[in-house]
Formats: C-alpha cells, structure tokens, sequence
C-alpha cells in the first residue's frame, strides 16, 4: 500500500508570508487558551468528538512537547491565533510516520494559515526522518481535506471519517536551510511582538494612573 501513495513534490516551498514559531511548554497556557477559544464546531472537527473544557485541558496537559512538535502562529497582541499539532508515531513498526492536526480561530479564517503550518509541519516532519504524513479527519472537515488534496494526499473514506496520507521526500540541504531561516524569522518576530506588547501595557497603565488622578482631583475639588 505504502509503494502506491503519491510522493510530495520536492520542489521549493513558497515563501514564509506569516511567521510561524515552534511552541514550548512555556506556552502551554496559551495554548489552552487557544483550544478553549475554539467554539463547539471547531472543537468537533479538531478532535472529532464534542470537546469540553475538561477535555481540552487534559489534552494541552498531556503535551509531549519531547516527542511532538507543536507550531503556532501569534498575532501582534501575543494571542495565537492558529496552531498545528504534528504528533509521531510511538509505534516501532511505523517510527517514521507522523500525524497532522490544525487548528485557527475563527475571526482569522481565510488568512491561508492552516495551509501555511501544514507546508512548516511538513519541512519539519522531512527533516526529522519522517517518512509518511498521515491526517485523520471527519469527511465533512472541507478544509483540512482540501490541504491534504493540494499537497498531493491519497484520500480514504471511511463513512464519517477520512483518512489521507501523504508520502514525503527525504530531507535536503535546501530543507534543512529553510526551516532554519524561518525559525530565526519565527523567533525574531516574536520577541519584537513582546516588546511592543510591554510597551503598549506600560502606556495602558500610564494612561490609567493619570486617568485615577484626574478623578481624584476632580472629587476633591467638588
């Protein structure tokens, strides 16, 4: 079955339009607060059953941040908007699979960023040695489905599920280059993210001060 599945192309990915940093435990909270952001729709697609709460909290906790990979994509407020789960095999006999789980927000649908983590996702899994990329997904799950197709996926129904497989490349210079360029990329824009949020925190409480004082002189003078 393996020999039958169609080869993702070789050629060079398109350019990083959006930075995309890996996530560590150290973002953990954000993380959960990303997943719990999702509402009941997005929550069923992402994990294929009605996810509460608890269930997604014992899921960010549960990260293996070791032994997966985890990606996401922050807007300049530091919230992540968008992130990717690539999951590898625990199984010996199939070391060299991974799994391709996505997840965006809502309000920043349409931006291509499910797409955009699935090409970082996919330089990554190269990289590493992996060898077949695998997305299980409900068949009504249109836009997971369509990635998986545009990349070059061997699609499998199952009635309410589909399963798509994606055979990769080894790695090359060219990838090993270009996942170390858009991590520098990816962690450059994030600190500079973080400074311009403290910054504008530190305004928020200028602003605050000089608003209590305004009202305390304001009472005073009544």
């Amino acid at each position: 079955m393996a020999s039958e599945l169609p080869m993702a192309s070789d050629t060079r990915l398109l350019p990083v339009v959006v930075p995309i940093r890996s996530l560590g435990p150290e973002h953990r909270d954000r993380i959960a607060t990303h997943l719990l952001a999702l509402p009941p729709e997005d929550r069923y697609l992402r994990f294929g059953y009605a996810a509460n709460d608890e269930h997604i909290r014992r899921y960010v906790e549960q990260l293996d941040f070791e032994q997966d990979d985890i990606f996401g994509i922050y807007n300049r407020r530091l919230e992540l908007i968008a992130m990717a789960h690539l999951a590898y095999s625990r199984d010996p006999n199939s070391a060299n699979c991974a799994e391709f789980g996505v997840s965006v927000l809502p309000r920043a649908r349409g931006r291509g960023f499910g797409r955009r983590l699935f090409e970082r996702a996919v330089l990554h899994a190269r990289n590493e040695g992996v060898e077949l990329l695998f997305i299980h997904a409900l068949s009504e799950n249109v836009a997971m489905l369509k990635i998986a197709r545009s990349a070059g996926a061997t699609l499998e129904r199952f009635g309410t599920e589909t399963e798509a497989f994606l055979r990769l490349p080894p790695a090359t210079l060219d990838t090993h280059m270009s996942e170390l360029v858009n991590e520098q990329l990816a962690q450059t824009d994030y600190r500079l993210k973080q400074q311009a949020k403290s910054f504008w925190d530190f305004l928020d409480g200028v602003q605050e001060t000089r608003q209590g004082v305004r009202e305390a002189r304001h009472r005073s003078g009544s």
